[in-house]
């Protein structure tokens, strides 16, 4: 028997991501990309047949590795790039997604780089959630990057086109209010804060980071804002970057899931693993929601205290990619360079000590 709608299993699929890098652009790169998610839909089959059987529930969440079609760019251009791997937002590989989710009855959560013809000067990091009829019902452009442009980079444009309420979507589902931070962004409380107080109740995290045994940032920053926020999330990492030009295996593992009070539910090892899986209960995590006491930590932020501090501080400048309008396309050192601006106004600010 199926799960209830509030009582579900969400899979962090730890996959292999396959690089572009050393292919040619067009054909090549695409076919690749293609093969790609034939390989990811009979791995979702399989690991939701398996899980049924096992535990008896239903697999209704899979949030896929960051950038698991192509892998990142190492050194290419911002051009180069977006010619090789950079997919339309209406392109064949979504509708290839969709209909692994219509075929699997399933909410999938991916990142990719995405063009967008309102700026085709650039490209964005983009989470997205399709939902079971196939359609892309959330699309989140990553906020905060070391090497790629951001809407913050172009913010007053971005604005105009798609509005505010498309910096931080919340989509609301059958299996909950489903939202999605990029891979570093977990270390930034901000965003998850920003989306929890748009009602988010499971936070898709898609990831390609350091796999250690010691307690890194990224898992240790996944607990907190789940804990901070009263919501789970689900991180998937890459089970290693394969053809591309260091060690394979250099990010892999810890893909889990981390309930609303802090709690790694379920974390693969290394490899290709679909042991990133557990039970999502909304019923739960709503009841704590409204129930007062000191663990209602959601409940009890006093933001009002913070608002003039966040206000009357600029740090890293938006609309650096903008000149009197028009968008630029920046050279890959244009994004150190700012941040050495960056660093040195926070240091004459006294932000920073000499």
């Amino acid at each position: 028997m199926n799960a209830s709608p509030e009582t579900y299993t969400a899979l962090a699929l730890q996959t292999t991501c396959r690089a572009v890098n050393r292919l040619a652009p067009g054909d090549q790169a695409r076919r690749h990309m293609g093969e790609t998610i034939d390989r990811l839909a009979a791995q979702i089959r399989g690991s939701k047949g398996f899980i049924q059987a096992f535990s008896g529930t239903d697999t209704r969440l899979v949030v896929l590795p960051e950038y698991f079609l192509t892998g990142f760019p190492m050194g290419e251009s911002i051009e180069a790039w977006s010619q090789k791997a950079c997919i339309a937002a209406d392109g064949p590989e979504y509708e290839a997604l969709g209909r692994l989710c219509q075929d699997s009855d399933l909410y999938l959560c991916g990142n990719a780089y995405e063009l967008d013809k309102h700026f085709p000067e650039l490209y964005f990091q983009t989470s997205f959630i399709i939902d079971p009829t196939g359609a892309v019902i959330l699309r989140y452009r990553r906020l905060v990057s070391m090497f790629a442009p951001t809407p913050h980079d172009i913010l007053d444009r971005y604005l105009d086109i798609y509005g505010a309420e498309a910096l931080f979507p919340v989509a609301d589902t059958p299996i909950g209010r489903l939202a999605a931070v990029a891979s570093e962004e977990i270390l930034y409380p901000e965003i998850s804060r920003a989306l929890a107080l748009r009602g988010a109740e499971v936070i898709c995290h898609c990831s390609s980071e350091v796999g250690s045994p010691l307690a890194t940032p990224k898992n240790i920053a996944k607990q907190a804002r789940a804990y901070e926020n009263m919501l789970y999330v689900v991180s998937a990492n890459s089970a290693g970057i394969a053809d591309i030009a260091f060690p394979a295996a250099s990010t892999d593992g810890h893909s889990q899931v981390v309930d609303f009070h802090g709690r790694v539910l379920a974390e693969a090892g290394a490899g290709e693993s679909m042991c990133g899986n557990a039970e999502i209960d909304l019923g739960a995590l709503r009841e704590a929601r409204k129930r007062p006491g000191m663990s209602n930590v959601l409940s009890r932020q006093r933001l009002e205290l913070f608002a003039a501090t966040y206000a009357g501080a600029a740090i890293y400048p938006a609309n650096n990619m903008l000149r009197d309008g028009a968008t630029l396309a920046p050279a890959r050192s244009h994004f150190l360079e700012t941040q050495r601006r960056v660093i040195e106004q926070l240091i004459r600010t006294g932000v920073i000590a000499e």
